[in-house]
């Protein structure tokens, strides 16, 4: 099996992890998985042997459906305390010859040589764009001759400790990192389109116990923040009223109430037994009222933190996480943040949930990676790649040297 990549994001709700293969330029959907998350909160890895068995468990799953093994992985980092920063460089290149991908991963490391990220780690080196001599403006500059090759790009960072809380129980449990990245690069790489592509928007990632709101250039993200509400406050409301269990509280939700009260049934009721043993008939209407509330609070909060983020008027919003695939959040979207705002839809045939947007647009990050190196790559079988292809360490030993980045040894 050739191109195919595997992508996981361990959030404090589930554990999703998704595989894809790249045929004919076009990404097909080989197995996702969803499992419940132990020992993590907030992203965070808290307990690690509980949080391992998790990570196993999604892994294993994926392996039964395909009847192959996991062996590596691009790994997901929580937009928590991300920073951005514009970078530039740029490089001498031989008059006699083409740029190839060997010029674009020089220039882009000369951008990182002055940048100061003090305690930070780099996880996402994303272009803006390539000057050759007297032209500007290039997205690949490959295959023209020039002189002098410049660049401009942004740079994400997190939190040291964000980065390897993560990546070193992927290796104690046996999974190579290849590649790491943030949610909110792959959630606009799952979404962006021609459109986007020339204007300033925002994605609002509705996670477990919080969400991240990323504001984005020209789909290049350059702002982010996090809120501390989620679907944990939707369930916990949920349990509240209705004296029950988290975990049925979950199962009304996804399985009975709907978004928005407009949609949900004055007479439909679901019967459940509350914590004391009593039996509860739970009405549509009622629980639907319950659940749009608290959105309400969350997307308008979200809002705030947009206008926050940027004083200019965004051009869209869209809404993601597994939260946004309830029934009706289109129109509840609407109501609140305007009729430039939309639920997201993933564009890789088979995947329906929202949940697993970072996942997918982390994949189709890391391929664009490897066009922009005219560089192939598969993470499940044994073809080995030339001593050319392998990863070279760079940037003072970082977790970013030691994974794909953009950043290949070619002797």
């Amino acid at each position: 099996m050739r191109n195919v990549y595997t992508s996981l994001d361990i959030g404090t709700d589930s554990i999703k992890i998704v595989v894809c293969q790249l045929y004919n330029n076009k990404l097909n959907l080989l197995a996702a998985s969803s499992v419940k998350s132990e020992g993590i909160k907030k992203g965070m890895i808290v307990n690690q042997e509980t949080a391992s068995n998790s990570i196993k468990k999604a892994i294993n799953e994926v392996e039964e459906m395909l009847g192959i093994e996991i062996k590596k992985v691009i790994a997901s980092i929580p937009n928590d305390k991300s920073e951005f920063f514009m970078v530039s460089g740029k490089t001498s290149v031989s008059s006699e010859s083409e740029i190839t991908g060997k010029e674009v991963a020089k220039v882009l490391e000369s951008s990182l040589k002055n940048l100061d990220i003090g305690d930070n780690e780099i996880v996402n080196i994303v272009p803006i764009d390539f000057t050759l001599d007297n032209q500007v403006g290039l997205q690949d500059p490959r295959g023209k001759v020039g002189h002098m090759l410049s660049s401009r790009a942004v740079v994400s960072t997190v939190p040291k400790k964000n980065m390897y809380n993560i990546v070193s129980i992927l290796e104690n449990i046996g999974l190579e990192v290849v590649d790491i990245s943030l949610n909110s690069i792959g959630d606009i790489n799952t979404f962006r389109n021609r459109t986007t592509a020339n204007q300033m928007g925002a994605i609002i990632n509705i996670g477990y116990d919080s969400s991240s709101i990323t504001i984005y250039n020209k789909d290049i993200a350059i702002k982010s923040s996090v809120i501390d509400l989620g679907s944990k406050n939707i369930d916990s409301d949920i349990a509240y009223i209705y004296k029950i269990s988290l975990a049925d509280s979950i199962k009304l939700k996804e399985k009975f109430a709907l978004s928005h009260k407009r949609y949900a049934g004055k007479n439909e009721f679901y019967e459940i037994s509350n914590k004391f043993g009593e039996k509860l008939k739970v009405n549509q209407f009622e629980i639907s009222e319950i659940v749009m509330s608290r959105i309400e609070e969350i997307l308008t909060l979200a809002r705030k933190e947009i206008n926050l983020l940027t004083n200019r008027d965004v051009d869209y919003i869209i809404i993601t996480g597994g939260t946004s695939s309830m029934d009706s959040f289109n129109v509840i979207t609407e109501e609140i943040l305007g009729n430039n705002a939309k639920v997201g839809s993933i564009k890789v045939l088979g995947v329906r949930n929202n949940k697993y947007s970072s996942a997918v647009g982390n994949i189709i990050y890391f391929i664009n990676k490897l066009k922009l190196r005219n560089m192939e790559y598969t993470m499940v079988d044994d073809y080995e790649y030339e001593e050319e292809n392998k990863i070279m360490n760079v940037i003072n030993d970082s977790m970013l040297g030691k994974v794909f980045g953009y950043f290949f040894k070619e002797d």
